[in-house]
């Protein structure tokens, strides 16, 4: 029987080998024409239900019987492809191909909240995309400044919001998850984010995802994720040099004015990308100077990064890499203002705080495709910072983190299942909140399917374990859904909802400190915030012979409990009865409820004709953010939200000039803390803030101008004027905004 059994297996692996030889074998990469990027997902097939999809790295292969075949390669958002080709018997024949983004406004193909490449028409969330080339027209020095001028999104004193869902922490804690290629990047001791830190010159997508989003991105996803993916070389070497000034001209107010020689910034950024072989290089760097246009506020900063990737030609499939970024940061801050008169830009002594640090990332990666098309993604990261006060070593601080996160990806018809295993491990060193170390261990899963043509669905949950010191807390799955309907053949519906928290940060629990009169305590028992959100959408397309656009209108709704936020009173230790002012100050507590909902609306319409372009785009969102715990309807508004904002970007173009203005709308901030308004203790922590506020109950439009011309060979110059109005606004109570400012800016690509 044995001998028996032994013959058979000899007998099959013979005849499978003999198939195997009659047979060939297609094999080859998919690429963006534009960027380089592989294509992940493309359907390559010679017939329906004879082919297969590319892996994460854009490879795959297909086996066929020997004869000639019309191979049809196909991705959403991208101009279909067709190849000939001639399979003999056991021969390998290598067919790459390179995808033409299409024209349309909505193919856009963006990494979205579901982890994986899909058209923008076709996604269930409302998701916002910046390029490359609006970093160029607005010449930020930082993410931040560029995202501001987003529809939906506001970052107050560096601290992000979307859709009203963060107000002003001081600095500690966001609800926005920060992502940069796949792994977050906020910081282990206050949970901020380094928004001069991000790479801006090796930038080639921002997506910005709106909702909670935590069942595949975890804490911290609670109001939405900003999504950063760097470069990928294309077919040919490119090279980026961008170099940059500005001036701050005097304000209306000539009080205002401190400086006796001009105040500036100056900059200077490049990149460089290419192929090596079966490898790629990208290399880039950042040098800035400020002066600040507010007095004892400066910056310099030098920034370093760059990505090495190998795919080796003996393994097909897989890839290896790394990735850096590395910034060495001399600065001091602006915090409390002297008076609101001729001391709004001069700094309260107290609130001085000089640092040097560095910033460091450094990602490991591998990935593996196999031959039936499924995917192994491995990426890793060590993420440290350090920070030095010059003048009060105290303060000093220091954390370094480590990221894993494993992700399983496979495709079967209509269906994509992902599975991911996630670690994010902390130590913090810190004087002024103690040392403490947290860990994060996640599981999670998804499913995407396709019902037809027209219907697509999302539905996913994630389970999760986070440990702080000796507090531990489970947290209860969370869950995620969607389903997104092609109505007509340009009226895309969607409905979503999904589920989302927020662990609180080590400086939210742990932080005692005072600047002056502002006095800031610690809490221990702090508990994490949980949440939910839901919209509804649709998204309608038109093109009229030259003209394309989209219009997008959201309906949606957001659930919090045990919120965190920053409230003012009289925090008496324990065993303590006698008041005094030293106990008076702000603490983090977890607010019972809260619920946002509103509407947004977005828009996009451009027209190419000859040499005259034009492009307009333009949103506008409105809030009714409510702090559930406050029964008078009048006051129980969340604090630091605008009820109403509108945002919008105009370009003209004819031959190598182009002009173009934005314009940023919001409304009054009705809410703040009422310490800072209070007649006697907010002109203690605030000197003439609640007066000034008394007189300033209008919101404000601020809008910029620019002007360019794009000579041969890649160069481009750019006159900037913002704030052209010279008009007076605020963001956080205290912190008054930049008079106008004259740029300009030299941008060279080759």
């Amino acid at each position: 029987m044995g001998r028996f059994r032994s013959l058979a297996l000899m007998l099959f692996f013979l005849s499978a080998s003999f198939l195997l030889s009659a047979q060939g074998v297609v094999t080859g990469r998919v690429t963006d024409a534009v960027t380089g990027e592989p294509l992940s997902g493309a359907a390559v097939y010679v017939r329906p239900g004879l082919g297969t999809t590319t892996g994460y790295e854009g490879t795959y292969q297909l086996v066929l019987p020997p004869g000639a075949y019309l191979l049809h390669i196909t991705f959403v958002g991208y101009r279909p492809e067709e190849r000939r080709v001639e399979v003999a018997a056991g021969d390998t024949v290598v067919v790459d191909v390179i995808l033409r983004p299409s024209e349309e406004v909505l193919s856009e193909v963006v990494v979205n909240a579901d982890k994986f490449s899909q058209k923008l028409s076709d996604v269930n969330v409302s998701m916002t995309v910046v390029r490359p080339r609006e970093v160029e027209l607005d010449n930020p020095v930082a993410l931040d400044g560029l995202l501001n001028k987003v529809s939906g999104v506001d970052i107050l004193d560096g601290q992000p919001s979307i859709r009203g869902g963060s107000g002003y922490s001081y600095g500690a804690g966001s609800r926005v998850l920060v992502v940069v290629d796949g792994l977050p990047l906020l910081s282990g001791d206050a949970g901020d984010v380094k928004w001069d830190f991000l790479p801006l010159e090796t930038l080639s997508q921002v997506e910005v995802i709106k909702g909670a989003s935590s069942v595949l991105y975890g804490s911290s996803a609670l109001n939405g994720v900003i999504n950063l993916r760097t470069l990928t070389p294309g077919m040919r070497p490119s090279t980026y040099v961008r170099l940059y000034n500005g001036l701050y001209m005097k304000p209306r107010r000539r009080e205002l004015v401190w400086w006796e020689r001009p105040r500036w910034w100056a900059g200077a950024s490049f990149a460089h990308s290419r192929r090596l072989g079966r490898g790629s290089l990208v290399a880039g760097g950042d040098l800035y100077r400020n002066t600040g246009y507010r007095q004892e506020e400066y910056a310099r900063r030098g920034r370093l990064n760059g990505s090495v990737t190998l795919r080796p030609e003996k393994i097909r499939g897989l890839s290896l890499g790394a990735s850096f970024n590395a910034m060495l940061v001399d600065k001091s801050d602006f915090f409390l203002w002297q008076d609101a008169d001729s001391g709004a830009w001069k700094q309260a002594g107290v609130g001085v705080s000089p640092y040097r640090g560095y910033r460091l990332y450094v990602d490991p990666h591998v990935s593996y495709t196999t031959r039936r098309g499924a995917m192994h993604i491995l990426r890793t990261r060590y993420f440290s910072v350090d920070n030095h006060m010059i003048e009060d070593p105290d303060k000093d601080n220091h954390f370094n983190s480590y990221t894993t996160e494993y992700r399983y990806q496979q495709k079967k018809g209509k269906l994509l299942f992902s599975a991911g295993l996630f670690e994010h491990y902390t130590t913090v060193f810190s004087r002024l909140y103690g040392n403490h170390r947290s860990n994060e261990t996640a599981l999670y899963g998804q499913l995407h399917g396709r019902v037809g043509e027209r219907f697509s669905f999302t539905a996913g949950a994630r389970w999760e374990i986070f440990s702080l010191d000796t507090f531990d807390v489970k947290q209860v799955p969370v869950f995620r859904a969607g389903v997104n309907y092609r109505l007509f053949e340009a009226t895309h519906l969607r409905l979503s909802a999904g589920q989302g928290y927020r662990y609180p940060s080590v400086a939210e629990k742990f932080t005692a400190t005072s600047l002056g009169a502002l006095n800031i305590f610690p809490n221990p028992s702090l508990r994490p915030e949980e949440g939910w959100s839901a919209e509804a959408g649709v998204m309608q397309a038109f093109r009229a012979g030259k003209t394309e656009g989209f219009v997008d209108l959201s309906l949606f709704v957001s659930g919090y409990r045990d919120m965190i936020e920053f409230l003012f009173g009289m925090y008496l230790p324990e065993g303590v009865t006698r008041p005094s002012l030293k106990y008076v100050g702000f603490k983090a507590l977890n607010v019972e409820k809260a619920r946002i909902s509103g509407v947004e609306v977005q828009g996009h319409i451009e027209r190419r004709e000859g040499p005259l372009t034009w492009s307009l785009q333009a949103g506008y969102l409105f809030l009714h953010p409510v702090d559930l715990n406050i029964s008078d309807k009048k006051n129980n508004i969340l604090k630091y939200r605008y009820r109403h904002s509108v945002k919008g970007a105009a370009e003209v173009g004819w031959r190598g000039w182009s002009t173009g203005t934005t314009l940023v709308y919001r409304s009054f901030m009705e809410r703040v803390d009422s310490v800072f308004i209070d007649p006697f203790i907010g002109n203690l922590i605030l000197p003439g803030y609640p007066d000034y506020r008394k007189n300033h109950t209008r919101g404000q439009v601020i809008v910029d101008l620019r002007a360019g011309y794009a000579f041969e060979k890649g160069v481009r110059v750019y006159l900037l004027c913002k704030n052209l109005f010279n008009r007076e606004y605020m963001g956080r109570p205290g912190d008054l905004r930049p008079p106008r400012t004259l740029e300009m800016q030299f941008v060279m690509r080759l």
